[in-house]
């Protein structure tokens, strides 16, 4: 499995500024008022970070001790869920930035509580961004010296005589 590169994160980003701009846009066109996310978000998104740490922390104990035997398969699903937490972050966090984006383009000032619960949400999938990354580097199984030779083992070099 291949980690989590900053350019992914970035343009996961890029595209949720985009579609976070376009929705307040669309909404304010139809007479709606602009999208403001709930200010458990960010609580949402902090707690599920820690949830996801804490899912990476024995994989790393046993990494470390050598005493236990990584389940790979586990260290795999943990990773994998890492990995959707950091995108997922980088994408919410993209969209409250363009969220935010839209409200300070505007001719009329935004109001406080929506402004507040965009930021939160922001810092919120931040934290859940560099949580995803954290429990990924967490899960990171050191390689056997197995890996190296794809296929079975090579056989003896001594020449058999048979």
């Amino acid at each position: 499995m291949r980690r989590t590169s900053p350019a992914v994160l970035a343009a996961t980003v890029a595209i949720g500024v985009g579609a976070g701009f376009v929705l307040d846009q669309a909404l304010t066109g139809s007479g709606r008022p602009t999208f403001t996310p709930s200010i458990m978000l960010p609580v949402l998104y902090v707690m599920l970070g820690a949830a996801v740490v804490a899912a990476a922390l024995p994989i790393r104990r046993a990494v470390r001790g050598g005493a236990v035997r990584v389940d790979p398969f586990r260290a795999l699903r943990i990773a994998m869920l890492a990995q959707a937490s950091s995108l997922v972050g980088a994408f919410t966090g993209g969209m409250g930035l363009g969220l935010l984006l839209f409200l300070l383009t505007r001719p009329v000032p935004p109001s406080l509580g929506s402004t507040g619960a965009v930021i939160a949400a922001v810092v919120g999938a931040v934290v859940l961004v560099v949580a995803g990354i954290v429990a990924e580097q967490l899960c990171t199984i050191r390689k056997d010296d197995d890996d190296d030779q794809p296929g079975p083992p090579e056989p003896d070099a001594t020449p058999s005589h048979h």
